[in-house]
């Protein structure tokens, strides 16, 4: 590993342990010491859904233009100032503006930094380093929350002040580290005129088959898993199953566990196979998940057996992650064409913002209220997931579904991988 990409993998963890100090504690934050209540609170978390929405498109376009190194110190920046002057925001006013300052900073930070290891890896190492970041992501936020819920006193406005600039401390710390960082020279984007690289870009990624197929997986991946975990998923557990909120936040440590137990193991395994079979399997793996909260909710059984159950699904959803990120985030980067890894990174970033606000926003009332139409759903999403995978595989070349096979083939830094393979039909 570089000294590139130590750095950019430094960045990954204070960024997640910043995210990790104050995600949590928001809503608790804008309605209660505040005291804005919950309808601006829940204005707050829609602003973070929706500036990411507005940004991404045009973080896509810079990275490609830019580099991705001077568009993520720029996000860190901004979203630096946003999270100290949410810290100081008495109204609902400064806490809207603070929060869509925050949000954007945050939003573009992801492709940026997926972008940067692309150009600093290659074909042969890239899973492990995707892997290595999600490793580290999860590790940066649970230390990060765990230190947070320490410091925080709903009583006292002053701990969350306290919270929000240490937050900010930690992106200009990352703007410290990351201004070391000594990119490879990244290609430009060819045969696509200056004045119209943006409608380029975006014609060009849209007319990509097999990129248009992931970006549709991704979003139902994001949808089935990320988007039920705090919303629809933990409403269900709650009413359905019984559960305290003790054992829901076992359940979500128990994710967190297996991830970062598991991640290195589950390398080594899906290193050497297909990536659209691992995906298809990963959508198995959560149908059986969704399967077994279904008996936590709707079984005939005792407290302590539906809690063991329901820990059981985020354990089971946690192993899924592991083998994802290995997966989907270098498949990304294999299918951008010479130059256009920011454009493809920020379009699966918007894809996967769009899941992450649609997917509490259906899963929680149903959750809440619907209990068997909301298991039975999330299983066919789950069964979907392996369906659409196995399509997938057929759009990809042989070297982008099995990166394993190319190991002694030349590939381009930061571009698509070699197409020696044949697409098959």
């Amino acid at each position: 590993m570089g000294a590139a990409m130590r750095r950019i993998h430094v960045g990954n963890v204070l960024g997640a342990f910043g995210l990790g100090f104050t995600v949590p504690y928001l809503y608790v934050y804008v309605a209660q010491v505040r005291d804005l209540g919950a309808t601006t609170a829940g204005l707050v978390l829609a602003v973070f859904a929706v500036a990411a929405l507005v940004v991404l498109p045009f973080a896509g376009r810079a990275i490609v233009r830019r580099g991705p190194l001077p568009v993520l110190l720029t996000a860190l920046v901004t979203a630096s100032v946003g999270s100290l002057s949410l810290g100081l925001a008495s109204t609902a006013t400064t806490v809207l503006v603070s929060a869509a300052a925050l949000g954007s900073g945050q939003a573009v930070m992801q492709p940026a930094l997926a972008t940067m290891i692309v150009d600093c890896s290659s074909a042969e190492n890239r899973s492990r380093d995707f892997a290595t970041q999600f490793f580290l992501q999860n590790l940066g936020l649970g230390v990060g929350g765990l230190i947070g819920g320490h410091l925080v006193d709903a009583t006292r406005a002053g701990s969350f002040t306290l919270l929000f600039s240490i937050q900010a401390a930690m992106f200009l710390l990352l703007v410290g580290v990351m201004a070391t960082v000594r990119m490879p020279r990244a290609p430009k984007v060819e045969s696509v005129p200056t004045g119209t690289a943006a409608k380029g870009s975006w014609k060009q990624l849209l007319g990509d088959r097999a990129m248009v197929q992931l970006c549709v997986l991704g979003f139902v991946l994001f949808f089935a898993c990320y988007g039920q975990f705090e919303s629809g998923l933990s409403a269900y557990g709650v009413e359905a199953a019984g559960i305290s909120t003790s054992a829901l936040g076992t359940a979500l440590a128990a994710n967190t566990a297996v991830i970062v137990i598991a991640q290195f193991a589950v390398l080594r395994f899906v290193e050497r196979r297909r990536r659209s079979r691992v995906i298809a399997a990963v959508g198995l793996i959560w149908a059986v998940a969704w399967g077994v909260a279904g008996f936590a909710g709707l079984g005939q059984t005792g407290e302590a057996m539906a809690t063991a159950a329901f820990v059981s699904t985020y354990a089971l959803f946690g192993l899924g992650e592991a083998m994802l990120s290995p997966t989907v985030a270098p498949l990304v980067a294999d299918l951008a064409p010479t130059g256009m890894a920011g454009q493809y990174n920020s379009a699966f970033a918007l894809v996967k913002q769009l899941a992450l606000a649609v997917g509490p926003a259906v899963g929680g009332p149903m959750g809440a209220a619907l209990h068997a139409p909301y298991i039975v759903a999330f299983l066919l999403f789950s069964l979907g997931i392996t369906v659409l995978a196995l399509r997938l595989g057929r759009q990809l070349s042989d070297v982008q579904d099995q990166p394993a096979l190319g190991k002694s083939r030349v590939v381009a830094r930061g571009g698509a991988a070699s197409q020696a393979g044949v697409v098959r039909a």
